[in-house]
């Protein structure tokens, strides 16, 4: 190799050691231009309304409509439905060990009636049950302490709402920004790539969302005809854990199922088979029909997405998981497959 390859691999090698210490900055960004995204087809719809035959809202004044519309509907969630949910969760942490505690006598009456044959030499439930007690109480007592507190979490918050509201504000300068890093000949083509991604995850959010609430609906009139404690916020946990394709479905029963215990070991049962028709009627029907003209996600590259990516990101990554699978597929999906394989001549 020449001297002035050794030169761009090193720098190559210093750009990604760089990208991967900001990796958190670089994934708060990403939500940013996710949910600007979403926000900037609301801004151009209020543009496109007519105060009158010649008069229409200048973008400024759509901007200040629609993010005065978000507010209004977080001041709403927080007035009606926080009061509740902070109550339940003070519950949760009072009948959470009692459920838990009842668990392992489920499991300590088993092995008494198999002479300790049907759990031998296996630990794994006992060993389940503990860790998931402590983790359990770490987060219950230190769940308010570490948002009210976190200095990190405040000020990851603040760039992202700034960042959301400066490309907002001008997308299509950042776009040409972006777009100015690719050779002259492919530029138009990469706009039009930027322009499928939009529309993707536009059409994917749009459906998760409604998706979520139809979720967190069910969940909560089921648990309520069941009688198990604290319905509400296990049916917001199973909304919120909806944006979790496959993996979020699946950790949404653990909880209700556990409370359930405190009742009758039949209501456990009867919990399990709830969310199990709940999860059977979301991807039999509902996801389908939701994303019928949407993104489509093959559901293993979906699960592995999540893993992945919450390995390797953390918490960020497990909620952003999708949205870069999604992005990463219509990139891969235009460049590699349409622009080289296709064209590829032997």
């Amino acid at each position: 190799m020449r001297l002035g390859q050794w030169f761009g691999l090193i720098a190559f090698v210093i750009s990604l050691y760089i990208l991967w210490q900001i990796r958190q900055v670089l994934l708060l960004l990403f939500a940013a231009i996710v949910f600007a995204t979403v926000l900037n087809r609301i801004v151009r719809r209020l543009q496109r309304l007519r105060l009158n035959q010649r008069l229409r809202l200048n973008r400024g004044i759509a901007i200040a409509i629609t993010l005065l519309l978000v507010l209004i509907i977080l001041s709403l969630f927080f007035a009606l439905i926080v009061p509740s949910l902070a109550e339940q969760v003070q519950q949760l942490g009072n009948v959470l060990p009692q459920a838990l505690a009842r668990l392992q006598a489920g499991y300590d009456w088993l092995e008494s009636k198999t002479d300790g044959q049907a759990f031998e030499n296996s630990q794994i439930l006992p060993n389940i049950i503990q860790n998931l007690q402590t983790w359990l109480t770490r987060l219950l007592s230190n769940f308010f302490f570490l948002i009210s507190n976190s200095v990190t979490a405040v000020l990851s918050f603040l760039l992202f709402v700034a960042a959301t509201i400066m490309l907002l504000s001008d997308p299509l300068a950042y776009r040409n920004v972006f777009i100015l890093a690719f050779p002259a000949f492919y530029r138009q083509r990469v706009d039009g790539i930027l322009a499928e991604c939009e529309t993707s995850l536009v059409g994917w959010l749009r459906g998760t969302l409604i998706a979520m609430l139809v979720i967190a609906i069910l969940s909560y009139i089921g648990l309520l005809i069941l009688g198990v404690p604290l319905p509400l916020v296990n049916a917001l946990l199973a909304g919120l854990l909806e944006f979790i394709p496959n993996v979020g479905p699946t950790i949404s029963v653990i909880l209700p199922t556990l409370l359930a215990l405190l009742d009758a070991p039949w209501k456990a049962v009867a919990v399990i088979i709830l969310y199990l028709l709940i999860q059977q009627f979301e991807s039999l029907i509902l996801v389908p029909v939701l994303m019928k003209q949407e993104v489509s996600l093959l559901p293993l590259f979906t699960v592995l997405s999540v893993v992945i990516f919450a390995v390797l990101f953390g918490f960020l990554g497990l909620f952003l998981a999708i949205p870069l699978l999604i992005v990463l597929q219509v990139w891969l999906k235009e460049i590699v497959v349409k622009d080289i394989l296709n064209h590829w001549q032997s």
